[in-house]
């Protein structure tokens, strides 16, 4: 299911599988990223997932001020949830950013307890994440035409 219930992302969620993959698309206006990346976090432990993949490819560079909050604040919730995997798609041209979330996991990876990897494209990161599932197809198909998708087909209250 694709919704867009927090403006900044794109997100699909997927029940069976627990799965949420985010996309961000603010274009370069960060200044709610720290609004919308706490309902993101809500949203992660209302739903109950245990696969997460946040796409960084449309992210623009992140600010030093919002590396700290995510350091700061982020990174030590994420770090809490019950997740089982997390994928990190950043391509090697975002250069800026793959340093800050190097920097951002570092401060956190002694207290990781799930699996994270980090891929260059979406599709491969989704079929690590779900174990190559028989719904890969489909949930393809459907990130695929998010653009046409129905905006807030999932009601989500904070």
């Amino acid at each position: 299911m694709i919704f867009r219930t927090i403006p900044d992302f794109c997100l699909q969620y997927d029940e069976p599988l627990a799965v949420l993959r985010m996309e961000w698309v603010a274009g370069p206006d960060m200044r709610c990223l720290r609004t919308s990346a706490s309902q993101l976090m809500s949203l992660i432990g209302e739903l109950g997932v245990l696969h997460l993949l946040l796409d960084m490819d449309s992210v623009p560079e992140l600010p030093v001020a919002d590396q700290w909050w995510l350091g700061e604040y982020w990174m030590p919730q994420l770090v809490a949830l019950p997740l089982e995997r997390l994928v990190l798609v950043i391509a090697s041209s975002q250069v800026h950013n793959q340093l800050a979330i190097d920097a951002l996991h570092t401060l956190v990876q002694p207290t990781i307890r799930f699996d994270a990897q980090y891929f260059s494209d979406s599709a491969s990161g989704m079929d690590w994440l779900i174990d190559g599932s028989e719904r890969l197809p489909a949930l393809e198909v459907e990130w695929a035409n998010r653009h046409e998708a129905t905006p807030d087909s999932y009601a989500i209250s904070y």
